[in-house]
């Protein structure tokens, strides 16, 4: 069962529209269609909110560390509310999906995210779970930063929100432990 969902991206309104932080645009939505406000918690990194989702509490988290730092962030709140790795989503940008693609999964490598990366090193387990929202990948390395901080065209980033709005209409399903029921809404062709 999920206790702490997490959306990455970097704070500053420079990058509140660039790829990078298609985690904050998830837990933004979420918190609006759940009534739930986000507030500054100097304690734990990031702005904290509470949403009720299926009669269950759920701990919103986004990081004001940047990216590379998230998981101080996720370790402070989770180490405070005693929440195990495999009770935690953390949502974040996929270079390796296409725009509007999402996928779900649990543990793994960070795939050379430093979000990821920084969340494993600072959780000391990969065990956490993954919704990957797709963002495309520029085709060449090399521009891969210039890629992920760049602002998406209105067609991609229509894609990105409508995968946002997709995967949240499994979260009953994520909240409940119901993995399998999760992934087969999320991995199910977009309409």
């Amino acid at each position: 069962m999920l206790k702490l969902l997490v959306g990455l991206g970097n704070p500053g309104p420079e990058y509140a529209q660039t790829r990078h932080n298609a985690g904050f645009w998830w837990i933004d939505a979420l918190a609006a269609r759940h009534g739930a406000r986000l507030a500054p918690e100097k304690g734990y990194f990031g702005l904290v909110g509470k949403a009720q989702v299926a009669g269950q509490p759920l701990w919103l988290l986004e990081p004001m560390t940047f990216m590379n730092r998230s998981g101080q962030a996720v370790a402070a709140l989770a180490r405070f509310y005693r929440i195990e790795p495999e009770q935690i989503l953390v949502v974040h940008d996929e270079l390796d999906l296409l725009p509007g693609d999402v996928r779900l999964k649990q543990g793994g490598s960070h795939a050379g995210h430093n979000g990821l990366k920084d969340i494993q090193a600072q959780l000391g387990s990969a065990a956490f779970w993954r919704l990957r929202i797709g963002i495309g990948h520029p085709g060449v390395k090399s521009e891969v930063i210039n890629w992920v901080l760049r602002k998406p065209p209105a067609d991609e980033r229509a894609a990105i929100d409508a995968a946002c709005d997709r995967s949240q209409q499994v979260l009953e399903h994520l909240v409940a432990g119901e993995w399998e029921a999760a992934k087969r809404g999320l991995h199910a062709p977009a309409a």
